[in-house]
């Protein structure tokens, strides 16, 4: 399974791409991966229930070494290499896994936000694959602004679904109000297969609407890191948390949480 040249040129100008049917094998295994999840979720499991009484956001996070259809898809399946030839880099290593599933008639907006913050790992060359496994209409799809990677290379402020900072003190600057100014932005969306997929930096500003559909929308979102990749040490409050990792502040990103997985 390839990617176009013009997909990988568009990735690195914009800070996102879509790619068609890259994952069709594995949607199924996939799916069945995430019901078992949902099943037994982990400690890291964040639902979001919305006060209108609407349907559910579940979210659960580093599920790949327990579920063995996740475990399988990230050591099998082309995704690594497909990664690495995204970020063009010699090498791709894993990072975590995250399970999305809207319910139909959730009121849950995911606000606009930059990923980078909230990880401990940071570096030019990232890549997370926003893969559905249901269809997905272009009005309840992820949205990605192009360009937005490169607005600020030391990140915008995270915050928690209620607002607030998720760093006490932090020194990040405040996302703009992006929602006020849709019509002036470039704002890439698609319409998705089962197999497709969006690919984004972690740098990129995105967010998701409510389900308005008569459908759930499930995803397995996997995140990808390359060479230039370098631990940046946030403790317990990083989303998802790593706080028993003791590599020194600005180290290679290496760990066994964190597998090599292709490398050239």
């Amino acid at each position: 399974m390839q990617i176009p040249d013009e997909a990988v040129d568009t990735f690195q100008t914009e800070g996102v791409a879509v790619v068609r049917g890259v994952f069709g094998d594995w949607i199924g295994r996939l799916a069945g991966g995430v019901e078992e999840l949902r099943r037994r979720p982990s400690p890291l499991e964040r639902s979001y229930r919305p006060p209108d009484g609407s349907a559910p956001f579940f979210q659960d996070f580093c599920n790949w070494q327990r579920i063995a259809a996740f475990r399988d898809f990230v050591l099998e399946s082309p995704a690594a290499q497909l990664a690495a030839r995204l970020m063009r880099s010699d090498r791709a290593r894993f990072f975590h896994d995250h399970v999305l599933v809207k319910e139909p008639g959730s009121s849950v907006v995911t606000p606009w936000h930059q990923d980078e913050p909230y990880y401990c790992v940071a570096g030019e060359q990232s890549v997370s694959f926003w893969t559905p496994l249901d269809p997905v209409s272009r009005a309840v799809t992820l949205e990605c602004i192009a360009g937005s990677h490169r607005w600020n290379r030391a990140g915008f402020r995270p915050l928690r679904f209620d607002g607030t900072p998720l760093y006490p003190d932090d020194d990040f600057e405040p996302l703009p109000d992006l929602e006020s100014r849709r019509g002036e932005l470039p704002i890439r969306g698609w319409a998705l297969e089962p197999g497709d997929a969006v690919a984004f930096s972690f740098r990129t500003v995105h967010g998701a609407p409510a389900n308005v559909s008569p459908a759930a929308r499930r995803v397995f979102s996997h995140r990808w890191v390359g060479a230039d990749a370098r631990f940046v040490r946030r403790g317990a409050a990083g989303s998802p948390p790593f706080p028993h990792l003791t590599l020194a502040d600005g180290a290679p990103f290496d760990a066994p949480e964190f597998p090599l997985v292709w490398q050239r």
